[in-house]
């Protein structure tokens, strides 16, 4: 979606890019068994940017919630970048790709399992190359079941807060009318 006139669909991309780093920081303050394991509560705003943004600003949040999550955690020029832009980009694709496919024949609980369980995977294959070898298999199971658990906590987080709320469902609203074909004017 592009930013028309007023700059209404800059504002929610500026704060769904904001509650990306703020969500970043209170996950960097959480204990992790590995440095490359979060949660991945910084995934919400992907998740609520999935029906109000076309792709060129849902990606550009990509791009803010990786690179501001590396600045934050001082990994940027780390390993564990890696891991968290690989697993970025595989869940947000896989994300997106899905609300854009199955529409809402798929919830947000669908989605965010899906996205969480390819970016464990994905952080699983870097692991087995950057830090465990083939001992990668011992964490696999418990990677699995947290990404399991906490892809569909946040999809049903995700789910509640946009039935919910009335913020959520205006803004969808004012940016779907923007996208919306214009008539022309008629000139007299």
């Amino acid at each position: 979606m592009q930013a028309r006139g007023n700059g209404t669909a800059a504002k929610p991309l500026a704060l769904l890019g904001a509650l990306c780093l703020f969500l970043s920081s209170i996950e960097y303050m959480m204990p992790k068994p590995l440095p490359f394991m979060r949660i991945g509560i910084a995934n919400l705003p992907l998740m609520l940017a999935l029906d109000i943004f076309g792709w060129g600003d849902f990606f550009l949040l990509v791009l803010i919630k990786i690179l501001g999550q590396a600045l934050i955690t001082g990994t940027l020029f780390s390993y564990v970048f890696l891991f968290s832009l690989a697993g970025t980009i595989l869940s947000a694709c896989t994300m997106f790709f899905l609300r854009r496919l199955c529409g809402s024949r798929i919830g947000f609980i669908g989605i965010g399992t899906a996205g969480a369980m390819l970016s464990t995977v994905s952080q699983l294959v870097l692991a087995s190359f950057f830090v465990f070898g083939k001992s990668v298999v011992y964490i696999t199971p418990p990677f699995l079941g947290a990404g399991f658990i906490t892809g569909m906590s946040l999809g049903a987080f995700c789910e509640y807060f946009t039935g919910t709320s009335r913020w959520y469902a205006d803004m969808k609203r004012r940016l779907l009318i923007l996208d919306a074909p214009q008539e022309p004017q008629a000139h007299n």
